[in-house]
């Protein structure tokens, strides 16, 4: 249980701390221009930060200004997000020299600085404290939104306006440090991946000589997708066999997150799709075309559905160790992408003939494969290492900056 806040502190809503509070307008697109007043959206809202996104700034006339009655807003008033992620994020609107207003999913906030620093209300928008309280009034099953009027009701410990200084002051100064720390963790995990990465073109982009080009067809019994079972995500079932999709097939691993079942029934329907040890899956349509894994066995018995293809090596020729390594490579990668690009009309998609006609280069000597793919295993295990524990240390600094939060709105800094 959090403590709680000085008794001098009095707890006030944002209304009663506002002299302004105001949804944005509702602009259409066929309201928009390319130049005249900016309309700022809740893509530019970011978690107690300004989002410029100057290259794809948004505009309406003057005389659409005048037409629909638009509200103005002006460098220093808040902006808070009423949609995700998260739902109810906040930041101050600085000078960037343009007439502004913003869209209706944006609450404006002119708060009476004669009682509130506006800096403070965002640093306690960034606190769980804060987004608890916005989430239990906020509603939708799928994608929180939360409305003016509950959001005026929110309300946040207010000390004098200097203590509020004070703490603004102290909070820029750890919060400075903190990000310091992260954008040197986010460089290392960055070094940690491309390292991997690095081996990856060692092996699969130099001039291998020895090495034998094949088509796909060539050294696989089977490259083919499957189907969604009638009914969709309705008619999946909490056990059975699995259904695998593409959020489940990443790039050399496989996420049980969100792993769908299906009953005997369905499945049978699909028997033309069945995933055998060994197989290989590869994403062959949308965002996440030509990610690359190999099943693991824990998921057999399996169908897949229309956006995973089976490619299934015949073992006399290639690993699947060695192919998935091989696809998710950069050189075999950026390949696999252009092949999508062209083979989506308004989507990357994978042909099963493109990918059948797919050429890649391998060695003849399964050792030399089982030696690389060795290799290649050692290096992943260690950057996976390196990996979690900067991604830990990621997560610890946003748990400093929660604890840091939770004692500056407990009158403990």
């Amino acid at each position: 249980m959090p403590n709680k806040a000085p008794e001098n502190w009095k707890e006030k809503t944002l209304q009663e701390l506002s002299i302004f509070i105001s949804d944005g307008d509702w602009i259409e697109s066929k309201n928009q221009s390319s130049t005249g007043i900016r309309l700022i959206q809740t893509g530019n809202v970011g978690n107690g930060f300004y989002k410029n996104k100057s290259n794809s700034a948004r505009y309406i006339s003057v005389e659409t200004f005048n037409k629909l009655n638009c509200t103005e807003i002006f460098p220093g008033d808040c902006l808070v997000s009423r949609l995700p992620d998260p739902v109810g994020r906040a930041c101050i609107i600085p000078n960037i020299n343009e007439r502004m207003i913003t869209a209706v999913d944006c609450s404006i906030i002119r708060f009476n600085q004669k009682i509130l620093y506006p800096k403070y209300f965002v640093y306690y928008s960034m606190s769980d404290i804060y987004r608890n309280k916005v989430i239990k009034l906020s509603t939708g099953s799928t994608r929180l939104r939360i409305s003016r009027k509950n959001l005026e009701t929110i309300t946040l410990p207010i000390p004098p306006l200097s203590e509020q200084e004070r703490i603004v002051q102290i909070l820029d100064e750890v919060f400075e440090n903190i990000e310091k720390a992260k954008q040197n963790t986010l460089k290392n995990l960055n070094n940690a991946k491309e390292l991997f990465e690095s081996h990856l073109k060692t092996f699969f982009e130099k001039n291998n000589s020895d090495w034998r080009e094949y088509r796909l067809i060539d050294i696989t019994s089977k490259i083919g997708s499957g189907s969604t079972p009638l009914g969709g995500k309705k008619s999946y079932t909490n056990e059975g066999i699995s259904l695998i999709r593409s959020m489940n097939v990443h790039d050399r691993q496989f996420i049980y997150e969100g792993l769908a079942h299906i009953n005997e029934q369905q499945a049978n329907e699909l028997n033309g799709v069945t995933i055998y040890e060994n197989d290989v899956l590869l994403n062959i349509t949308g965002a996440s075309v030509a990610r690359c894994c190999v099943v693991p066995n824990d998921v057999i018995p399996a169908r897949v559905n229309q956006h995973v293809s089976i490619i299934r090596p015949r073992l006399e020729y290639v690993s699947a160790k060695f192919l998935c390594y091989l696809l998710t490579s950069k050189y075999y990668k950026d390949r696999l992408l252009k092949e999508g690009e062209e083979g989506g009309a308004t989507r990357q998609a994978l042909t099963k003939s493109g990918l059948e006609q797919f050429v890649i280069s391998i060695p003849e000597d399964l050792n030399m494969q089982e030696k690389i793919v060795g290799q290649l295993e050692k290096i992943h295990e260690y950057t996976q290492k390196l990996e979690q524990t900067y991604n830990q240390k990621l997560k610890s600094l946003e748990e400093l900056k929660q604890s840091i939060l939770q004692k500056a709105f407990n009158g403990e800094l």
